[in-house]
Parts: C-alpha cells; structure tokens; sequence
C-alpha cells in the first residue's frame, strides 16, 4: 500500500508468519512539468464511485470505457436507449448512465443479467442513485431476455464465451446502432481447433493447448468482426483498458451503417473458417434455421 507519506508491505512467509515492513515515501522537491492530474471523463471523487464500491482498478476501467463510449457516439445525440447484456454488478452500466445523463442525454439504460438477486440489487443501487426511472434490471439470459425498448446501443462487458455471441447477434437484430463488446473467454473456437483439425500446415500452431487457446482468442475475435462487417456495421477492434489490469482488453466498437457486403468481403470470410474448419457461434446464430 502507498501513502502519500509512506510504502507499507505486508508479507507472509512459508510458516504463515506476517512480516510489516515501512519506508518513507520518495519525494522530489519539485513536481515535473508533465505530472498533471489525469483529466477522467468521470471524476473519480464522484459519491457514484461510493455507492458501487469502486476501487481504483474500477475507477481506471470506468474511464477506459467511458472514452470509448464517447469515441463510438460522437457526437451524442439528444435520445439514446442502451441495452447491456450481461450486466453483472452493473457498474459500468451506471457509468454509462451517468456519463450520459450529465451531458444532458435524454437516456434510458436497460441492464440484463441472468441472476434474480443481482437484478434485484442493481435495482436497490439504482433507488440509491436516484435514477430508478432512468435505469431498470431485468433477470435472463442474453439470448432470451425480455427487453422492453429497441435500443441505440448495445453493450456487453466481459460476457464469457458464447453470450458474446449471443449478444452481438440481439444486437444486429435489434439493428442497433452502435454496439460495444468486450468479449472473454474464448472456449467454442479454441475447442474446434483441438487436434489436428487445422489444415497444415497449422496442427503446429494449434497443438499445443497454450497456443492454441491465445491464437483461437485472435481468430474469433477477427472472425466476429468479419460477421459484423457482413451484417452492415463498420468495426474497430482497440484495446479497451492497458494490458496491465485486466488480459482481457480488447473492444469491439461496432457502428452500423447498413453498407450492403461486398462479394470479396464474403469470400474472405468464407475462406478463413474454410482455411481453418471452424464454425464461429456467431455465424450459427445470425444463420436463418432452415
């Protein structure tokens, strides 16, 4: 821990014995030119960061989303209805009302989460924040939710595996305008490139299980994009927070602009899954049932 004053250190040797050590903090005599307080689109003495129980690592992704929020909506419009699928503790979702609200938005936020009792604590902290009216819970899974508006935008933060996929598919039938997707935990396509399944002479990148599961993280996020394109929005992958908070950093920003896919935009993608025999979730959603 650091103070302004001093660095403390807790350490707890192999017999389970806690060792404190204390050093005055290092202090210069004069602050550097450049040292100036970082400028967040949320301050971070907000009372908001109170009632959600935000650390400082929250604090830093609060701001990380927020400047992508407000890189992907520019400018912002008067109304705007959001939708997060798979909200979880909804933190960012009461960032993302709050950003909005404070720029005079006429917003209104719709967090999904397939728990009971986190919809029913969101809703507490929302009471508590005095945007009950605003920001609403409601208890599902991401594909079956029933959500009460056609939204704007769609987020979805960290949902694991294929509720991404499940979410980026709502959000093309919804025809959402802009959509914002953080995706974790790529298990479906690391799981289809088990074994010698890649054609060679790949089975060397995908063999082994630690390669394979960081290659396979790339190429489904690449092959999401690739669908999103095909359905009319234009995509930027951009890392969503530094590297050093969270490994999961990067964020799909999707706008859609309804620009009909071109023949060899079709045949690149039809070529990669080809190239590497998978089936991206995505794709089974977005594909009509026979």
């Amino acid at each position: 821990m650091e103070t302004a004053d001093a660095t403390v250190q807790l350490r707890v040797t192999k017999k389970g014995e806690a060792q404190v050590h204390r050093a005055a903090a290092e202090r210069s005599a004069e602050p550097a030119a450049h040292d100036r307080a970082k400028d967040y689109l949320l301050d971070p003495g907000d009372p908001f960061f109170d009632t959600i129980g935000g650390n400082a690592a929250k604090r830093r992704q609060v701001d990380a989303f927020l400047r992508a929020l407000a890189a992907s909506v520019s400018p912002l419009p008067e109304r705007l209805r959001v939708v997060d699928l798979g909200c979880g503790n909804a933190y960012l979702t009461f960032a993302a009302y709050r950003y909005l609200a404070g720029r005079g938005v006429d917003v209104e936020v719709v967090g999904v989460d397939v728990r009971e009792d986190q919809r029913r604590r969101n809703t507490d902290l929302a009471e508590r924040l005095g945007c009950a009216g605003w920001v609403r819970f409601v208890a599902g899974t991401i594909a079956d939710a029933r959500v009460d508006l056609q939204p704007d935008l769609v987020l979805a933060l960290h949902a694991c595996d294929t509720a991404t996929d499940e979410a980026l598919a709502r959000a093309v039938r919804w025809r959402a305008r802009w959509v914002l997707a953080a995706p974790c935990c790529h298990h479906d396509i690391a799981a289809q490139l088990r074994g010698d399944a890649a054609a060679e002479p790949y089975p060397l990148l995908t063999r082994q299980g630690i390669l394979r599961e960081r290659f396979a993280d790339v190429l489904t996020d690449a092959l999401r994009a690739g669908l999103l394109r095909l359905s009319g929005y234009k995509v930027e992958v951009v890392e969503f927070v530094d590297s050093r908070h969270t490994p999961r950093n990067l964020l799909l920003r999707a706008r859609r602009t309804d620009t009909p896919p071109t023949e060899a935009q079709r045949a690149e993608y039809a070529r990669m899954v080809a190239e590497w025999g998978v089936t991206p979730a995505l794709q089974r959603l977005l594909t009509p049932a026979s």
